[in-house]
């Protein structure tokens, strides 16, 4: 039975976006009531939604490719927390680009992209997927263009990353609707072998492009910088980790089988553990605060793929309840770093310091989501980890030894940028600063909440949200809430942050300042040579990819020279050379011109007595 009502958040955040567009930017005031209103209809009617079940389907371009719709538990809750997610950011833009120029052209985008997200989740239809998925393509690079002066350039880096990575998702469900006969994502149960396999890794890339995992990840610390802050709180922080996170998921255990020991598991589980420390490790060394949360943006979503590539119920969960402890605290920190931007003026830690005194409501805010992030008992982020570290223990030690480590490094990062930013002496420019203001307040306060429920009442999204998801009967029975966790994973964790809190105390009693106080790690013997290529972007793909093309552009120009001047110069002098040699045969003697006829007559006569 069609539910039309599953239509609904597509088209209300797409139309509200384009209305939005065709409203002149000085109407401030209209642009920010339709985002808002927009925001809060479609939080209401994904609330309705929540819990149901249905189905909507037209025939849309035949051979089998439908519109479909599907609305089960999974998909509800997607759409349900990128809704909230939506109207919380919905109301911080609303004051943080009061003075930007062209607020149409950023909520037009802000809320299409909403719409097209709600259709990917919603998608029943791999055809209708990808049409949805592109559609964000062209919107990301949007919303990065209307940055700063150097964003279209960050803007193409991203649309060219994401564009080669979604053509390989598109040979994926061109390949898995062919071997399933079908391209209707719910009918598709294909085992792993063979063909099929490929499939699957097709897929995995767009799904791990999305989600923002290494090696597609290096436009987001550029666009950290470039973009609107708002942007990375909403599409990198947020809605590509819970979109790129439910495709991953939906192909691992409901359109393939994913079996624990198998050599996509393991894969999967690499690059999960290779993203989260080499992202962490990158953000120890920021010196500016939003470009440092762009690396744990991408180093978190390593802990999503390693549980949820570990196949076992616990790393799975563990995953899924990272997905949105990730999407709230990572969230919460971009709006801190916009609060610490828009009152001060500047992200730069070498400009910040003693803001706590001035902005006491962010550092608040602050504060909880960092120690979230850094999976401190009893908050969410603990919860999420401990579940990941239970999964990965599972399956091999090593993978369980880098998330391990990849906490130390969190935990380290953020001692440095809190007492970076908000703590010591004030700057004399900064005495002014005042809190920020109560719409830009009240999403980081809800979002810190949260934190502090999913951690206090894990139960609640555990069983409530995530469990749920997990219909196969190998995870019925298991209980994953509360503190009946490993307790002696507990310990180690307890111990890697009091590590990563001596390690600051020494980093910061050595050089006497909280910015510089890991540079003993920055600057280690081995780890400063890897560190310095690594600044210079020697490591990042698409700067590897720009230099094998400049070469192959060198060897295809130098072709071209050649060929012109196989054409254009050497004929040219072959020809006025037999031409010149023939102007000076010609000399008009009639005895010359006899004896030649004489001569070629003979070659042909014997010529043709050989011939007999």
């Amino acid at each position: 039975m069609n539910n039309t009502m599953l239509l609904l958040p597509i088209l209300i955040p797409l139309l509200c976006g384009v209305a939005v567009l065709l409203v002149s930017n000085k109407l401030h005031g209209l642009i920010k009531a339709i985002t808002i209103a927009a925001t809060v209809l479609n939080l209401v009617i994904t609330i309705v939604l929540f819990k149901q079940n249905a189905y909507f389907s037209l025939p849309w371009f035949g051979f089998g490719v439908d519109f479909a719709l599907r609305l089960y538990h999974f998909s509800a809750f997607i759409i349900c927390a990128a809704a909230g997610f939506g109207f919380l950011l919905a109301l911080y833009s609303s004051v943080f680009v009061q003075k930007d120029k062209r607020p149409n052209q950023f909520f037009s985008y802000f809320l299409i992209t909403l719409g097209l997200t709600n259709g990917a989740v919603l998608a029943d239809n791999l055809f209708l997927l990808v049409f949805f998925w592109e559609g964000l393509l062209l919107v990301l690079f949007g919303m990065i263009a209307i940055g700063s002066a150097n964003a279209f350039k960050t803007a193409m880096k991203a649309f060219i990353i994401v564009a080669i990575t979604d053509l390989c998702m598109m040979l994926g469900v061109a390949l898995c609707s062919h071997l399933a006969g079908t391209f209707t994502i719910s009918k598709i149960h294909l085992p792993l072998t063979g063909a099929s396999s490929i499939a699957f890794v097709l897929l995995m890339i767009g799904a791990l492009s999305k989600a923002g995992s290494m090696p597609f990840h290096s436009w987001i610390p550029d666009a950290a910088i470039d973009a609107p802050l708002p942007f990375m709180a909403f599409v990198p922080a947020a809605l590509e980790k819970l979109l790129g996170i439910y495709f991953l998921t939906r192909i691992s255990l409901d359109m393939f089988q994913l079996s624990p020991h198998s050599w996509l598991s393991t894969l999967l589980m690499v690059i999960g553990a290779c993203t989260i420390l080499l992202a962490v490790m990158m953000a120890l060394i920021q010196k500016n605060y939003k470009k440092l949360l762009s690396y744990h943006a991408i180093s978190q979503v390593g802990y999503m793929i390693l549980g949820i590539g570990t196949a076992v119920p616990a790393g799975i969960i563990g995953g899924l309840f990272h997905m949105i402890n990730n999407a709230l605290y990572k969230s919460g920190l971009f709006l801190t770093a916009g609060s610490v931007e828009k009152q001060a003026g500047t992200t730069a830690l070498e400009e910040l310091g003693g803001l706590a005194r001035k902005l006491p409501l962010t550092f608040i805010c602050f504060i909880i989501t960092a120690i979230s992030i850094s999976g401190v008992p009893p908050f969410n982020g603990f919860f999420s980890k401990e579940l990941i570290y239970e999964g990965a223990l599972e399956r091999g030690f090593i993978f369980y030894a880098a998330a391990a480590l990849g906490s130390f490094f969190t935990a380290a990062s953020f001692l440095k940028l809190g007492h970076a930013a908000f703590l010591g002496q004030i700057s004399q420019k900064h005495k002014n600063v005042k809190e920020a203001p109560l719409a830009m307040l009240v999403p980081m306060i809800v979002i810190a909440f949260f934190c502090i429920l999913f951690g206090l009442r894990s139960s609640l999204p555990l069983q409530k949200l995530m469990q749920p998801i997990l219909h196969q009967s190998n995870f019925t029975g298991h209980q994953f809430a509360g503190f009946h966790l490993n307790i002696k994973l507990t310990i180690i964790t307890i111990v890697v942050l009091a590590a990563a809190l001596l390690n600051h105390i020494f980093g910061f009693k050595m050089k006497g300042n909280a910015l510089h106080a890991a540079d003993h790690i920055h600057h280690a013997p081995v780890l400063s040579f890897f560190y310095a290529k690594a600044e210079k972007r020697l490591f990042d793909p698409y700067e590897i990819g720009l230099k094998i093309t400049a070469v192959f552009a060198k060897i295809a120009f130098w072709i071209d020279r050649a060929i012109d001047w196989l054409y254009e110069t050497l004929a040219v002098k072959i020809v006025a050379f037999f031409a010149h040699m023939m102007k000076r045969l010609h000399t008009g003697n009639y005895g010359t011109y006899l004896f030649w006829s004489l001569v070629g007559m003979a070659f042909v006569i014997i010529f043709l007595v050989r011939s007999l």
